[in-house]
């Protein structure tokens, strides 16, 4: 099979040839595939695939042929499903593998992961997606060619990022979480009318005191984690250090504005941006999704599903537009001797549509006419229907990235468990 134009790149998988151009590999929808444009010399190859032959510029992958012929037709043609007659959690590895996920399966087959996984999780863990026995073990000996520095960072870095790696990682998140805990109890209270009276000055002194040492703690995790990481580009690019970034920051930006306009001026106590950037210190509860798979699900969740997603608001917002006129109409629009005064316009209406499609309910505004209530009840019936039509597929991929985030954190309890045997 060969794919685009230019010298060709072979990849032998399982002793099934296929052929590309070095150009194709470079937009490769298999993230392992694409990997290989980047590689600038052979060592780098061999973390990639198994062998490689200089001559013939052929990439030897050990998996199973008949498993990635299926995984190119999803490549070709954008459908990805189960081999006939191969069990579901070998492809699904095979998947893990060539950097694919179990959200690219089409719907019927993604329903027969979430159950065999359902049904196997205590037993089942995937496979490593870095690569087969031999790359961890070629891995290992470029590790232990680097020395003992080498390996002081990694077991920093897996400290720092995976909290059940070790039981200094747990004793770390234990920490990290003790203070963002600490943290959100002093920003709820400082908000009380009695903490900023005259007379409870030094209250307030002692939650900025408290405050700033808990800032202190995560800058210096943050700058640790930075340090020790293998690529910093890609570490300044994750969703969870952007946050912490949002999170530090505005404590700084608050102290210079203090130094710079005085701590009793009045540009400091009218001071609105000084406020918000206080205010935005509840992101570091978002920094407790490091140490839970539950937010850690609902994050992943979020990434996989933004086309569901985005999909509700649509329809939310049609359906919208749609009632906020009829009620509009209904109302006020038309003299019928009764005008309802909540309904004087379209985006005043609008706030009606949402709580009812929603079912909340609140009971600030309704509808006073008969045609009015009618419309009201087919807003709230269509409301329940259009919410619940994309919940399915969100609720599988819910399922999926917690079987996946679960699975990988009883891997590292297990290397926990041996590293405290050993």
């Amino acid at each position: 099979m060969n794919f685009g134009r230019g010298p060709p790149v072979v990849l032998n998988v399982g002793g099934t040839r296929y052929s590309f151009s070095r150009e194709v590999l470079k937009d490769f929808p298999l993230r392992r595939v694409s990997r290989l444009h980047g590689c600038l010399s052979e060592q780098d190859v061999l973390e990639v695939c198994d062998d490689y032959d200089r001559e013939r510029n052929e990439y030897f992958f050990d998996r199973h042929s008949e498993a990635f012929g299926f995984i190119m037709l999803y490549v070709r043609h954008g459908h990805l499903r189960f081999v006939p007659h191969m069990c579901e959690l070998s492809f699904y590895n095979e998947l893990l593998y060539w950097g694919l996920e179990g959200s690219h399966l089409d719907y019927c087959c993604q329903r027969r992961l979430d159950d065999r996984l359902a049904e196997s999780r205590p037993y089942y863990c995937p496979e490593e997606p870095a690569g087969d026995a031999g790359g961890d073990a070629r891995a290992k000996g470029r590790r232990a060619a680097g020395g003992e520095g080498g390996k002081w960072l990694e077991r920093m870095r897996r400290t720092f990022e995976e909290p059940t790696s070790s039981l200094a990682a747990q004793v770390l998140a234990t920490v990290s979480i003790l203070f963002v805990i600490v943290s959100m109890v002093v920003l709820c209270a400082s908000t009380l009318p009695e903490w900023r009276a005259p007379e409870n000055r030094s209250v307030e002194e002692q939650s900025r005191i408290i405050e700033a040492i808990c800032i202190g703690w995560f800058t210096a995790e943050c700058i640790v984690r930075f340090i020790v990481s293998k690529n910093k580009c890609e570490f300044v690019r994750r969703p969870l250090n952007i946050i912490d970034l949002l999170a530090i920051t505005p404590y700084y930006i608050s102290v210079l504005m203090t130094v710079f306009t005085g701590e009793n001026s009045q540009l400091q106590r009218a001071g609105v941006t000084l406020r918000v950037l206080r205010m935005m210190r509840i992101f570091w509860v978002i920094k407790l999704a490091r140490h839970f798979i539950g937010l850690q699900t609902l994050g992943l969740t979020l990434k996989r599903c933004y086309r569901e997603m985005v999909m509700l608001l649509v329809f939310i917002c049609v359906a919208m537009a749609i009632f906020s006129a009829l009620s509009q109409l209904l109302e006020n629009g038309l003299d019928l001797g009764t005008k309802n005064k909540d309904y004087a316009s379209i985006p005043a209406a609008c706030w009606w549509v949402i709580i009812s499609m929603t079912t909340v309910g609140y009971g600030d505004m309704c509808p006073i006419t008969v045609p009015g209530r009618i419309l009201g009840g087919i807003c709230v019936v269509s409301g329940i229907v259009l919410l619940a039509l994309p919940i399915t597929f969100i609720y599988h991929s819910f399922v999926q990235c917690y079987h996946e985030l679960k699975f990988r954190s009883a891997r590292y309890s297990r290397s926990l468990s041996a590293e405290f045997l050993n």
